[in-house]
């Protein structure tokens, strides 16, 4: 699949088959990642693949979905932010690094046939404490990754680049 391609069909998985994930498409997905750009080449970060289905329930404090429990992986996209980049002005760069590195992941799973889905709403301590996280590691998101239950529809809309690009200056 081009890459292009894998960005087209990108979407939001919600369900997914008790068919594990194959060790060699888990760590494709996760070579993807680790070859993702990041800020003056830093790569701050870590990423926890959790399988077990008691670690999984832990989780459940911090997002407490069915679904995503109930896939075959849930990948944490963790930053160890004094590894990252800080711009002149001080703006740290680990959050930002850390996405781009999960979006290849994503890209890298639909070009497999596998689902994922962006979870950035948990509650962080509840992770901490579900896979014993140092005092010192962020988690910047979540996803789950497995085979999709069901055929996804057309995803989410998006605006037209007429309403977000502008040429030259504001």
């Amino acid at each position: 699949m081009e890459v292009f391609t894998a960005i087209e069909k990108r979407c939001s998985i919600r369900s997914y088959k008790t068919t594990q994930v194959g060790k060699k498409d888990l760590y494709r997905v996760l070579e993807a990642g680790r070859l993702a750009p990041s800020a003056s080449n830093k790569q701050p970060w870590q990423f926890i693949v959790v399988t077990d289905k008691q670690v999984k329930e832990k989780l459940r404090a911090a997002y407490d979905k069915d679904w995503f429990v109930s896939a075959p992986v849930i990948i944490i996209g963790c930053a160890v932010p004094e590894e990252a980049w800080k711009r002149m002005d001080g703006q740290e760069y680990w959050m930002v690094d850390v996405a781009i590195a999960i979006q290849n992941m994503i890209l890298a799973a639909t070009e497999l046939g596998l689902g994922t889905c962006w979870i950035a709403d948990f509650d962080e301590e509840a992770i901490r404490k579900a896979v014993k996280l140092p005092s010192n590691i962020r988690v910047v998101a979540m996803t789950p990754l497995g085979h999709p239950a069901d055929e996804k529809g057309p995803r989410k809309s998006r605006k037209p680049l007429a309403e977000i690009v502008r040429h030259e200056h504001w």
